[in-house]
């Protein structure tokens, strides 16, 4: 017997009980779409998280107070700031934009908002932090020492307080004094809770007069001349501050976030993560596998008369063998190719917050893997097939 016609048996099989057969091959579309999906999800995830990251720029350092001494003496300030640009101590370094930040009413002919986040800096900020201007432009260093009251507003900000108008030249009232709008953020992407574009940035001079008073830094945001010396201006930094705040023991009252250092950390939580959902998501493959046992043990005790039929008529062993197998992997091929097009479907769509990025490895994995689940649990049934003695399986009742 060919194997064309094996295959032709084999189809005929399946085809003798269209709902067995359906509800086999449901298993397996299941468990090859829960894997790719689940994957993809856990991938979404961390490229979202790694975006973000990346968002801030990763050649560069941010130094935040913590608060530890509870002395003014310990407080990030504007000198601190100033002295971390030297050339001699620290070479590596390409710009400093001290920051601070407090939340903020912004007023337009009579319309408030609220802004989350009303940054004081430097013009060097935009370019460390990768916040580029979308229209209009950005203040420069001459507003900044002048304490020119300017300022550039995310596109949140801009929506709420001129809804089909173009905010450039236009004045708002901040903190009672009017700041006027020279230019607009390009969008950013947001996620969770906090609205990346519920933003306003103005010159540090102008917003220590107006909202926050000339106390300490909220932080410092350190960007390095290449992304492959971000470690040496962490180094630079600390020695520089160390020198200004009379560090002597290993506690320091700052701490520095290296934007390299946290997405490198971030994508191997991330792939543990991945590993992990995929891990619980191939479980429902071992079920689908399952169940392609019991099914076929059902089938070969149902056409038990049959195989008998055909060992009398001369199938050797290897035929009634390979019938049954082809019909196993028959189940978990059109099970796995259904499961791959519903994972493909489903990751168009949003997945508890998160849009999933289909890995091309996984959905090869998957259905290699549910191609393998039906040659092995298929294997049991096919070879109990085999075995039968033509002369029991023709007195089988």
């Amino acid at each position: 017997m060919s194997f064309h016609e094996v295959v032709r048996f084999a189809l005929r099989g399946l085809s003798a009980n269209k709902l067995r057969s359906a509800l086999t091959m449901l298993g397996i579309l299941i468990g090859v779409a829960a894997v790719i999906l689940l994957v993809a999800v856990g991938n979404g995830s961390a490229q979202a998280i790694s975006d973000r990251i990346e968002a801030l720029g990763t050649n560069t350092i941010t130094v935040m107070s913590t608060g530890r001494g509870g002395s003014s003496s310990t407080a990030l300030t504007k000198d601190m700031a100033d002295a971390l640009v030297d050339p001699v101590l620290a070479p590596d370094v390409k710009s400093v934009s001290p920051v601070v930040s407090s939340s903020a009413t912004v007023t337009y002919e009579g319309t408030d908002h609220d802004v989350s986040s009303f940054v004081g800096t430097t013009p060097g900020w935009f370019t460390a932090s990768n916040t580029p201007v979308g229209t209009g432009a950005a203040f420069t260093a001459d507003d900044e020492a002048q304490g020119r009251r300017v300022v550039v507003i995310g596109q949140t900000v801009a929506e709420e307080l001129f809804p089909g108008t173009d905010p450039i030249d236009k004045q708002v009232t901040v903190g009672g004094a009017l700041f006027t709008v020279v230019g607009v953020l390009a969008e950013k992407s947001s996620t969770g809770f906090q609205d990346a574009n519920d933003t306003a940035v103005a010159p540090l001079t102008a917003v220590r007069q107006v909202l926050t008073g000339y106390g300490s830094l909220n932080s410092i945001l350190v960007e390095a001349a290449d992304p492959g010396k971000v470690d040496a201006v962490q180094s630079e930094v600390s020695t520089i501050l160390n020198q200004k705040l009379n560090v002597t023991s290993s506690t320091t009252p700052y701490r520095i976030q290296n934007a390299s250092q946290l997405l490198a950390t971030q994508t191997e939580t991330a792939d543990t993560f991945t590993t992990l959902l995929g891990a619980v998501a191939a479980i429902s493959l071992l079920v689908g596998g399952i169940g392609i046992t019991n099914i076929m043990l059902v089938t070969v005790t149902e056409r038990t008369r049959e195989i008998g039929i055909r060992k009398a008529l001369g199938a050797p062993r290897r035929v009634i063998l390979t019938q049954f197998l082809i019909e196993a992997t028959l189940l978990s091929v059109i099970g796995g190719a259904l499961g791959v097009a519903a994972a493909l479907i489903g990751s168009s769509f949003e997945i508890v917050g998160v849009k999933p990025v289909i890995v091309p490895s996984s959905v090869g994995l998957a259905l290699g893997v549910s191609i393998a689940i039906g040659l092995f649990f298929g294997g049991l049934p096919a070879s109990r097939a085999a075995r039968l003695r033509p002369i029991d399986a023709l007195r089988y009742e």
